[in-house]
C-alpha cells in the first residue's frame, strides 16, 4: 500500500501529532508535525534509544546537552541529526508560520 509522508498534516498549534509509520521490536519510525510547539521548560528528552531525525519541511531548533554546555542547532528543511541514546535534547523552536514535519527512526 502506498501512503504519502504528507497526508494527514493538519495546523493544530494546541497539539503535536505523533504518526508511527514502522514499528517493530528494532526500530520505531515516526512522522512528527509541530505547530509552534516547543518542549516545556526544564524538560529534556532522556530515551533510551537512539533517535535519528530530518526535518521534512518548516524548521526547528534543538538544544543538545554536551557535558554540561547546551548547544543550539538550527534544523532546515532536509537538515538531519543522530541523536545518540541517553542524549539529553529538547525542542526550542518550531515554525509557526507552517508545520513543521519531522521523519524520526528510534532504533
Amino acid at each position: 500500500m502506498i501512503e504519502n509522508i504528507f497526508q494527514n498534516i493538519k495546523i493544530d498549534k494546541e497539539n503535536e501529532q505523533f504518526f508511527d509509520l514502522i514499528k517493530s521490536e528494532n526500530v520505531r519510525i515516526e512522522k512528527i508535525v509541530s505547530n509552534g510547539q516547543i518542549s516545556e521548560e526544564d524538560f529534556w528528552y532522556d530515551q533510551d534509544e537512539n533517535e535519528f531525525v530530518i526535518v521534512l519541511k518548516g524548521e526547528a531548533i534543538l538544544e543538545i546537552q554536551i557535558e554540561d554546555k547546551i548547544n543550539e542547532i538550527f534544523l532546515k528543511q532536509g537538515d538531519f541529526i543522530n541523536i545518540s541514546a541517553h542524549q539529553k535534547h529538547r525542542v526550542n523552536y518550531t515554525s509557526t508560520d507552517e508545520p513543521t514535519v519531522w521523519l524520526a527512526v528510534f532504533y
